[in-house]
């Protein structure tokens, strides 16, 4: 608002300076009427320039937000994504069993410190969220949008997940993705199209980007130590 403010005083600064006639040497009524219109046509043109630049000025300001990413893309179409691929879901014990007898790799899709306070042993960690790091105008108004919530630490997309990944985990590797709570393909009555979770849209991810034996722990990590299932910790 400041910026138009201020284009409005200048623009009635220079209206006032370039119209207003001036009758030194104007005996001939003719020769001011050129000149008048001449002023008033560089008044109209530095009228369009300053709107012009406070224009673009607001444009730069703006919190733009990016294109939506794979990760952001609505729950149903992932969901019948994942059905299409075959993306099993597995319980805790089976999923244990998994891993102990037929080399299967568990992925901890959660940030790096809950991973490191507690998790199953042997799981491989890539966080698909991290922590906010930009400050471009439009994670300002993420960070804004957090604290209005009160939480403090607000988080992103991971743009180096599948990356991570890949330096990590073959793509035929045998995988089963975790995440605290898991969420569900399967639906339900009070959820007829299951429930998305940090699992389940870094199992999407895995598959789009070819990585062709993913699982979904269900129920999550949350089950897996209600359950007290081996847990080792890195603190």
């Amino acid at each position: 608002m400041a910026v138009f403010a201020s284009s409005s005083s200048l623009q009635t600064h220079l209206h006032s300076s370039l119209l207003a006639p001036s009758f030194e040497g104007a005996h001939d009524h003719n020769s001011w009427w050129v000149r008048a219109r001449s002023q008033k046509r560089i008044g109209q043109r530095l009228h369009t320039q300053d709107i012009a630049r406070g224009l673009r000025i607001k444009v730069q300001s703006a919190a733009t937000k990016p294109a939506k990413s794979p990760a952001e893309e609505d729950w149903k179409v992932k969901r019948e994504f994942l059905l299409q691929k075959r993306v099993r879901s597995v319980e805790v014990k089976e999923a244990l069993r998994l891993q102990k007898e037929n080399s299967f790799v568990l992925l901890d899709v959660r940030p790096e410190a809950e991973f490191k306070e507690a998790h199953p042993p042997g799981a491989i960690n890539v966080q698909i969220y991290r922590l906010i790091k930009e400050w471009t105008a439009w994670d300002i108004a993420r960070r804004a949008a957090f604290l209005f919530f009160g939480i403090f630490s607000g988080t992103e997309e991971n743009p180096e997940f599948i990356k991570n990944v890949e330096a990590k985990i073959d793509k035929d590797a045998k995988i089963i993705v975790a995440c605290t709570s898991g969420g569900t393909l399967r639906p339900s009555q009070n959820l007829p199209e299951g429930q998305q979770s940090r699992s389940l849209i870094a199992a999407y991810l895995l598959v789009l980007n070819g990585y062709t034996n993913v699982f979904h722990l269900e129920g999550g990590l949350y089950k897996w130590f209600k359950e007290e299932l081996p847990t080792v910790s890195e603190e």
